[in-house]
């Protein structure tokens, strides 16, 4: 990859969440030692809360499973009154369980397609946002009937109250998809302390949260899907982005031990990582650096986001259930 290609890109600006890049021509020109490749793809965030929450719409609950002490209500965005249709039935009689999904930073890029792509096949969904309810709500017009709550993934206490709505609106959690993300540029050398351990909370302790929380109940049903969303850097290592890497490779090494653990209960564990995704992220991106990124990678184009929700689609179904413990690159070749 051509490092000159992407100078304009790199932004040295204080830390920002993923889902508002800053136009390569806005970024203070700073001494280096390399451009760092651009960041490849864009996991939509959920950390600091809104400013406004969004208005509550009544929905009727599901009850808690037997034994299951009631929960604080949250406000929630979106209703129930239009869900998918249970899958045909199948010649032997009897209906595949509906599965529910909760898809963190679910609101844009990866995490909405990931929503859609799981609402098309049948699943319950609710996705986790940050502060755009805007996204939220344009997801949710779109796809009648899925469930989108704010959350800031790097808070306990916030995870908890909308991980506790999203199992009473849908039944339970079979599915976890843990995809919020925050990324930054900046030399290793200029990252605060506070900058870091952001990057971490937000990266790695969010899903380690709702890890935390998915998994008594999938435990007690002898089934689950556990998913996280790492990236090529988590694998190799992206030049002035050690944080970001660092949480990312996190991700991947919490998920091979966790499936090691989890799997004598019924409970996959498994990883995507993408390489360069197409996605609102890439909008500070020039054609000619798209160009250039797209003669990078073997396959001759950039990634979408779609491809990478139908590799979480795949490794949430029965057929997968033998495949645990992996790292699904998403990168058209670039790392192998």
């Amino acid at each position: 990859m051509h490092e000159e290609d992407f100078e304009l890109t790199f932004d040295l600006g204080p830390l920002e969440q993923a889902e508002q890049p800053q136009p390569a021509a806005q970024a203070a020109p700073v001494p280096r030692p390399a451009a760092p490749k651009p960041r490849p793809q864009a996991e939509d965030r959920a950390s600091e809360p809104a400013k406004t929450a969004a208005q509550p719409h009544p929905v009727p609950p599901a009850r808690p499973a037997a034994g299951e002490a009631a929960r604080p209500a949250v406000s929630v965005r979106g209703t129930e009154t239009s869900r998918p249709a249970p899958a045909a039935k199948p010649a032997g009689g009897q209906h595949p369980p509906v599965r529910g999904v909760l898809i963190s930073g679910g609101d844009r890029g990866i995490g909405a397609a990931a929503a859609r792509a799981f609402y098309e096949a049948g699943y319950r969904v609710a996705v986790l946002y940050h502060t755009n309810a805007e996204a939220a709500a344009a997801l949710e017009a779109s796809l009648p009937g899925i469930i989108a709550l704010q959350c800031d993934v790097a808070s306990r206490a916030a995870c908890e109250s909308a991980f506790t709505a999203a199992e009473i609106m849908l039944g339970h959690v079979d599915v976890l998809v843990c995809n919020a993300g925050i990324a930054q540029q900046k030399l290793f050398t200029d990252i605060t302390p506070a900058e870091w351990q952001h990057m971490l909370d937000v990266n790695l302790t969010g899903a380690f949260h709702l890890c935390q929380l998915a998994l008594p109940g999938m435990i007690r049903r002898k089934w689950g899907r556990i998913l996280t969303v790492s990236s090529m850097w988590g694998q190799t290592g992206g030049s002035c982005e050690v944080h970001y890497s660092a949480a990312k490779a996190g991700l991947i090494g919490m998920t091979k031990a966790l499936a090691r653990e989890e799997g004598p209960s019924g409970i996959t564990v498994n990883c995507v990582a993408p390489g360069v995704i197409d996605t609102d992220m890439m909008a500070a991106f020039t054609p000619g650096d798209k160009a250039a990124l797209a003669e990078e990678t073997p396959v001759g184009r950039l990634g979408s986001a779609q491809e990478v929700a139908r590799a979480l689609l795949f490794l949430a179904g029965e057929e997968a259930g033998y495949i645990t413990g992996q790292v699904f690159g998403v990168n058209g070749g670039l790392v192998i």
